[in-house]
């Protein structure tokens, strides 16, 4: 069993005579829920190896260390084996470039077979003891990139960083139509449509929702158009609402399109670039991934289909 993920830092000139409290959020940028999880566990806040009180006085040279990763839990999805595609990872996190369809969380519908069941089998096999912490989401029928903390002081760190220039996303979209103008943005607020559990709707009571949009590409018939997407918020569905909004609804989307059979369970919309901030480090991570195959195909099948030229 690997040894939970542990914080250090060696006491300074400038730290010298502060509590360690204060070192913990200042320095080591921990949460106050953070701080009570180190202090439920065993050897969760120590000077030199040794247990201290939140309010302990430190002296240059020491060594404060504090558990962030998980402690083991109960309550956690039934670990499943499953394919995962890694990208990138390290003690703090995982980015994954998620199949579709694939659901992230179980439910009724789907209770085994998701990406969170998919993630604890691999931490399993790895003798990691964690949770499941997804920070940026993606519904069953998209794919593409998308971060999981290995611990919760991870995952806090990287959701205040969403929807800032911290935290970057950038989503390809094979749609119906060509939007008017190529680009622009879509500014409108989504609410969930009364009555329903899953769809939302544009609708004057909602939250407010902006999507910036491109087109990279059409088709020679201009009836299929690539677009490039990026998000100032984060709404259930929002860039599939805003799209159907604009009569450019994503192909093969069965909720707010139509539904294809060249895209089985899935719709053609695609997570295809990360960038962000290292939670711990602070580094900048860049990551992406190309259009699938059946995708790009997309663009150009309408082209290909009905009548003689």
């Amino acid at each position: 069993m690997q040894v939970p993920r542990r914080l250090h830092l060696t006491i300074g000139e400038e730290q010298e005579g502060k509590r360690v409290d204060t070192l913990l959020r200042h320095e080591l940028h921990l949460s106050g829920s953070a701080v009570r999880r180190a202090k439920r566990v065993p050897l969760g806040i120590t000077l030199d190896g040794v247990v201290v009180y939140s309010n302990e006085i430190v002296k240059r040279g020491q060594v404060l260390s504090v558990q962030v990763g998980d402690s083991p839990s109960d309550h956690l999805p039934l670990p499943r084996e499953g394919n995962l595609s890694i990208c990138y990872e390290d003690e703090d996190l995982l980015v994954l470039n998620k199949a579709a369809p694939l659901a992230v969380h179980p439910s009724p519908t789907y209770p085994l077979d998701t990406l969170a069941n998919h993630v604890l089998y691999y931490y399993q096999t790895m003798g990691l003891s964690a949770d499941f912490h997804p920070v940026s989401r993606l519904d069953r029928g998209t794919s593409g990139l998308m971060v999981v903390a290995k611990h919760a002081h991870a995952h806090e760190r990287l959701a205040t960083m969403l929807h800032t220039p911290l935290f970057e996303r950038r989503y390809l979209a094979v749609c119906e139509g060509v939007p008017e103008p190529s680009e622009g943005l879509l500014d409108a607020p989504i609410g969930r449509v009364p009555g329903e559990v899953l769809r939302r709707e544009v609708r004057w009571d909602g939250a407010p929702a902006r999507t910036h949009y491109q087109t990279l590409q059409t088709n020679a018939k201009k009836t299929r158009s690539l677009l490039s997407l990026t998000l100032e918020t984060g709404r259930t569905h929002q860039i599939r609402v805003h799209l159907s909004s604009i009569s450019c609804p994503i192909v093969g989307d069965f909720l707010y399109g139509t539904e294809t059979e060249d895209l089985p369970d899935r719709f053609a919309l695609h997570s295809s670039e990360l960038s962000f901030c290292h939670p711990i480090s602070g580094k900048r991570l860049h990551f992406d991934v190309t259009l699938p195959p059946e995708l790009s195909d997309l663009l150009y099948e309408s082209e290909n289909t009905g009548g003689s030229p």
